[in-house]
């Protein structure tokens, strides 16, 4: 029987009014939040002297909070109503980038209030992070679900393509002044809130909310502990989210330490991962089912022999091409990591599940960023690609050895056309088992 024709196609999600709007406002926010970050970025390296320590130190106190308050932000997006919720978040994270914006425009800017900021705006991103997550299973409903977070990452990725390249144009064309790539970020939170005002309530996908009571992070907590399956996907997601998913210090230091080269080149290289993440997203928007918990492991070590290989090319083009198949390995990862943990949780356990997850994801990024930058600036810059792609190859071994406990696995690879399947068998029973018998 064939798929009703509104559950089918790349962008069958688009179709809901609701979620139209809440992707057209993202690609504009997003395109803001990557300009803002590049901008960051480069003010770091002005304000320290191109220390990769201090790149490091910024990028982890922005993604520090997550830790403390993500989880939180999870037991609020399953206690309140999550819309009003994100104009709420949406409004403070445009009023510190306007903050930051003045200040550099007037020159009163420096490197602790970048700090500051940082840690101010990684405090409010904590709790909208979660709630944004599982506000898109309200948006779509559970049919929709994959597509959605799918066309998330498409947005995502359009807007890290879009963003990188314009905040290297303008800071390139203002003499390297960062100002308006945090002003013209601050503009567009304005869309979001707007497009969030005009969503129609009736038509959401809502579950009913968590009446407030003792113990509920626990419950959260206990819950995916009991899941072996999710506890997978929560490790891969902590240990390639601290080591791996760095580009936003490892391009900026390969770009000013090992090619010598300024803004608009480090704006061109981040727009090339973007362009393999985008690609990545568009293959993962084809997915309608739960992804198996093998091609986790799959992504995970194809993403980490990748970026190994982004440390070791010699020159800035060869190093340029190939960060358009590490992005799109990147993103097939995340996307199918999201997806199989949004997919395989108890709706009214979403908002806290995410939240965990999204702690592992990013929680760990205030150890890995400094860690990486410093083995960067230690050892050299394409040390920290090799780092990181070697634990995330090493991860996804562990992962694959762990699934395979009592398994048959055979391994399949072709050159035409690429491919690398692994097929695990059923867990044998003790009757099975070489040497066993049977009980009944």
């Amino acid at each position: 029987m064939s798929r009703p024709a509104d559950r089918s196609g790349s962008f069958r999600s688009l179709r809901v009014r609701n979620y139209r709007f809440y992707a057209a406002s993202n690609l504009v926010s997003l395109t803001g939040t990557w300009m803002q970050r590049i901008g960051q970025d480069w003010l770091v390296l002005q304000l320290s002297g191109d220390n990769g320590v201090a790149l490091g130190v910024v990028t982890a106190l922005q993604f520090a909070p997550t830790l403390v308050l993500s989880l939180y932000g999870g037991v609020l997006a399953d206690r309140y109503p999550k819309r009003r919720m994100l104009v709420a978040t949406q409004t403070l994270m445009g009023l510190l980038a306007l903050l930051l914006g003045v200040l550099v425009a007037s020159d009163g800017i420096a490197l602790w209030h970048v700090f500051v900021l940082a840690a101010a705006l990684g405090s409010v991103s904590a709790v909208d992070a979660p709630v944004r997550q599982a506000f898109v299973a309200e948006l779509v409903g559970p049919d929709l679900l994959v597509n959605a977070v799918s066309l998330n990452s498409t947005i995502f990725n359009g807007a890290r393509l879009v963003g990188p390249a314009v905040a290297g144009l303008l800071i390139g064309a203002a003499s390297g002044d960062t100002a308006p790539a945090f002003l013209v970020n601050a503009a567009s939170f304005a869309v979001t809130i707007g497009a969030l005002l005009c969503m129609r309530p009736e038509e959401l996908h809502a579950t009913a909310p968590v009446a407030r009571g003792r113990g509920q992070l626990r419950e959260g907590l206990a819950y995916v502990w009991s899941r072996p399956d999710l506890r997978l996907a929560m490790g891969l997601a902590l240990v390639l989210g601290t080591f791996t998913f760095n580009s936003q210090v490892t391009i900026a230091l390969m770009a000013r330490e090992v090619f010598g080269l300024g803004a608009e080149a480090f704006g061109l290289l981040t727009t090339c991962f973007a362009v393999g993440s985008l690609s990545g997203a568009f293959l993962s928007a084809r997915r309608s089912a739960r992804p198996l918990q093998r091609f986790l492991v799959l992504a995970a070590v194809a993403f980490g022999l990748l970026s190994i290989a982004c440390g070791l090319m010699p020159t800035f083009w060869s190093f340029a091409v190939l960060l358009v198949p590490t992005g799109a390995a990147g993103l097939v990862f995340a996307v199918a990591n999201n997806s199989f943990v949004q997919l395989g949780v108890d709706p009214q356990l979403r908002g806290r599940v995410m939240a965990l997850y999204f702690t592992c994801f990013l929680g760990g990024t205030p150890v890995g960023a400094p860690l990486i930058g410093w083995i960067s600036e230690r050892f050299g810059a394409p040390w920290g690609f090799v780092t990181g792609g070697t634990v995330a190859v090493l991860a996804g071994s562990a992962a694959a050895a762990w699934l395979a406990r009592g398994r048959r696995v055979r391994v399949e690879a072709g050159v035409v056309p690429p491919r690398l399947q692994l097929h695990v068998s059923p867990a044998r029973t003790p009757a099975e088992a070489p040497g066993g018998h049977s009980t009944g």
